[in-house]
């Protein structure tokens, strides 16, 4: 057995070459999940883990994945290997590119949207790892382009999403496609009685919570009417020591409206539209996650599951109505082990469901203001 519940490095387990790849990236120790999740993986067993955003659930799954399939099996040249099933084009496209940083093998990665018939070229190449949203995948599969009869795993990230009723016609299909003998992983940071019952008779794993919400981030409140909300945010923004500052909206042509303001004030920021072109989201992403541009404004449905490191404040303009939204608004700083700052700019309304929010969270949310071209408590100016 490969598997210990005492585990205390599973990065003991995978090949000098992966851990070669991980130095170089300079990860130096497994985080809890990747301790509880790389030794079941390598054992072949199926499973379905929860656990929190920002811990590491992608390299859990990828790593053992590439040691099995990529390594040590005989991988023949026209099989593709391993599946990898994502809600959204920014979540698909980061899993390729973690892939790419541990593997010199092909990877491939299709989605809606971008045009079928270059995928299809893409695919004479002989990818060994397919990462794709559903509705594509299934699509090459039934036109037999995307042959998985020689298929050892199946991966669906972000199993809450892919079970929603939007998707959840197309993840169903998908896994009935697949080799019953494949390997089936899922992941997700909310394991709810849907995806359970989805993966029925599938080994449940739930880490314990590092309370990152309580305990690396720290909750701001400003407030501001509606209308002098865009002109609180760029004041914010004047006054704030960041790395990079992600904003939130839930209204999709607020994007664009925040957007052009803060340029009109010669703001540096960039804008990601659910709605818009594949490349101008995939450029946005890219110069965001370079440090290229240090200001990203998008909404709920653009930035699901977007893992970019050095995020140090968060910034919403409203409260979503879910607050799982605000969860996962929330972490996307403080992830990796760092901290960082969720800030709500908001009205009466929006403070009073902010100050319902924190007790039924746990959270302390700090009122603060920018006075004089400084962030203060109010009474402090």
């Amino acid at each position: 057995m490969l598997y210990f519940r005492s585990m205390k490095n599973a990065f003991t387990l995978l090949s000098e070459n992966l851990n070669q790849k991980l130095t170089e990236l300079g990860i130096k120790e497994p985080t809890a999940v990747q301790n509880e999740i790389i030794p079941r993986i390598l054992e072949k067993k199926n499973v379905i883990f929860q656990s929190e955003t920002g811990t590491g659930k992608t390299f859990a799954y990828l790593l053992p994945l590439i040691q099995n399939y990529g390594e040590n099996d005989d991988v023949t040249a026209d099989a593709v290997k391993i599946l990898i099933v994502a809600p959204t084009f920014e979540l698909a496209s980061q899993i390729n590119q973690a892939a790419k940083q541990i593997t010199e093998k092909k990877t491939a990665l299709f989605i809606g949207g971008a045009p079928i018939k270059r995928q299809i070229e893409t695919l004479k190449e002989k990818p060994f790892l397919v990462i794709g949203t559903p509705a594509r995948l299934v699509e090459l599969i039934r036109l037999k382009k995307l042959k998985i009869s020689g298929l050892k795993a199946i991966v669906f990230d972000e199993t809450d999403r892919l079970v929603r009723k939007e998707l959840f016609e197309e993840s169903d299909a998908l896994r009935l496609l697949v080799p019953k003998e494949s390997q089936v992983i899922a992941c997700t940071a909310t394991l709810n009685k849907q995806t359970k019952i989805f993966f029925a008779g599938i080994e449940n794993v739930v880490l314990p919570a590092e309370d990152v919400l309580r305990k690396r981030i720290t909750h701001w409140a400003i407030y501001a009417e509606n209308r002098d909300k865009i002109e609180t945010l760029r004041k914010f923004i004047a006054a704030c020591d960041y790395q990079k500052i992600l904003i939130f909206t839930s209204r999709a042509d607020q994007v664009e409206n925040i957007y052009t303001k803060l340029r009109f004030k010669k703001v540096d920021c960039m804008a990601l539209h659910a709605k818009a072109d594949k490349q101008l989201r995939k450029a946005a992403i890219d110069k965001f996650r370079s440090g290229k541009c240090k200001i990203l404004i998008t909404s709920d449905l653009a930035a699901r599951g977007l893992d970019i490191a050095n995020i140090s404040h968060v910034i919403q303009m409203d409260l979503p109505e879910d607050e799982d939204f605000f969860i996962h608004r929330s972490g996307r700083t403080a992830r990796a082990g760092k901290s960082g700052i969720n800030v709500v700019i908001g009205d009466e309304y929006e403070m009073r469901k902010y100050a319902a929010l924190e007790k039924k969270l746990g959270i302390v949310v700090y009122p603060k203001e920018v006075y004089n071209g400084e962030i203060v408590a109010p009474g402090e100016n």
